[in-house]
């Protein structure tokens, strides 16, 4: 992961140097995606250390990330057989029509 975080701390600085030109020339434009860039680096950066995070946690504990996955699954499972059971199915075109 650390090629990522590299891209997003490349690209964050690359943010930073188009905002400041931007904001020298007097350019929104540039100052709008200097920041858009940078903010994308930060986030970037940010999933990069989650994934880090979530790669340790299932080694050091496999058991109960198993067991995350498993409440996660059934989880979704119970939702979408929830909305299975509605009549309409979740659809709004089931207007009545004169």
């Amino acid at each position: 992961m650390e090629t990522t975080k590299a891209e997003g701390t490349l690209r964050e600085v690359a943010g930073d140097v188009q905002q400041a030109a931007g904001d020298l020339l007097g350019n929104a434009g540039a100052q709008v995606s200097g920041t858009a860039k940078e903010l994308s680096g930060k986030a970037q950066q940010l999933y990069a250390d989650f994934v880090d995070v979530v790669r340790e946690s299932t080694v050091e504990r496999p058991f109960a990330a198993l067991a995350i996955a498993a409440g996660v699954g059934f989880i979704v499972g119970a939702l979408r057989a929830a909305n299975r059971s509605r009549p309409d199915n979740g659809r709004s075109d089931s207007i009545d029509r004169e």
